[in-house]
């Protein structure tokens, strides 16, 4: 490794922006490997003194301004694209809520060692992260349990790296080489999505995308079931829910849908809004059939 340039997005969270920093801060230092780091941060819009918490604690991160409506995948290409202009040998995305763990470096220098010598390229590495509460694996990288459904395994923890299909950006090493082969995280993506994407996109360029070893990171998976709450809507709100970019994101997944899986996507469609007209049903008889196939 030699400069790279760390890239996060926030809004509103100024206590997990602050203790990811730190983390980060920390690994670094304790990495005795010789290279330099930038940190770039898309702030969109915070209002809970984000901004001036980071520029106080953290001067040296270089602090962008959003437009207030860019959301996670918005503001990762608005940060990712100012860093471009450092022409930095690798990019670490990295979520504002992700606390990584001192060996991340380490790791990441004996993978990209893997990667090239095993595929004889530079790849994508994917840091898996535990969520602290339950102790289960909450991020990291992901196979297909079925390609044309569109369902999916969290790979489980492990000593050696993992070659995976889907990556979670929570943590994700991207060398110059594969930017300049596929470039950032595409337009289209609103919310999420765009870091499955990312991956999906590589491989069908055949650069690897791999799953470092152990638990490099902490980040809660605090995401509630979306649809137990659709179902306590009234049909108005569960139309803005379903387009709603925090919501269902329906937009970013309909745009997925059609640039990676178009035999699915008139199924997806329909179910998009199956699920809005009948919530209970598509709860009841398709989700949760859905979750213990991804589950299994």
């Amino acid at each position: 490794m030699q400069n790279f340039a760390v890239l996060l997005t926030c809004f509103n969270r100024k206590a997990k922006t602050l203790a990811a920093l730190t983390s980060l801060y920390k690994s670094y230092e304790y990495y005795s490997g010789n290279c330099t780091m930038s940190v770039y941060l898309t702030d969109d819009g915070s209002t809970d003194g984000t901004r001036k918490a980071v520029s106080e604690q953290f001067p040296k991160v270089n602090i962008l301004q959003g437009s207030g409506d860019l959301y996670w995948a918005g503001g990762m290409r608005h940060t990712w694209a100012a860093a471009l202009k450092g022409n930095y040998d690798a990019y670490l995305l990295l979520n504002d809520d992700t606390n990584v763990r001192q060996e991340l470096f380490e790791q990441i220098e004996k993978t990209a060692a893997y990667c090239l010598h095993n595929f004889q390229q530079k790849g994508i590495l994917i840091g898996a992260t535990i969520d602290v509460n339950t102790q289960k694996v909450s991020y990291g990288g992901s196979l297909f349990n079925n390609r044309f459904l569109a369902t999916m395994r969290l790979l489980p923890i492990s000593d050696k790296p993992q070659q995976c299909e889907l990556g979670n950006a929570n943590i994700m090493w991207v060398p110059n080489t594969v930017v300049d082969k596929i470039g950032m995280l595409s337009e289209g993506y609103i919310h999420g999505m765009a870091d499955y994407d990312y991956t999906l996109k590589a491989l069908k360029h055949k650069i690897p995308a791999l799953v470092l070893p152990g638990i490099l990171g902490e980040c809660i998976n605090d995401h509630s079931d979306p649809y137990l709450k659709l179902m306590k809507l009234s049909f108005k709100d569960r139309i803005k829910m379903l387009y709603n970019p925090v919501g269902l994101d329906f937009s970013s997944q309909v745009h997925h849908m059609k640039k990676h899986f178009p035999l699915r996507f008139p199924i997806f469609y329909v179910a998009g809004w199956f699920k809005v007209v009948f919530p209970k049903v598509y709860y009841n008889l398709i989700y949760k059939n859905r979750m213990d196939l991804e589950n299994s």
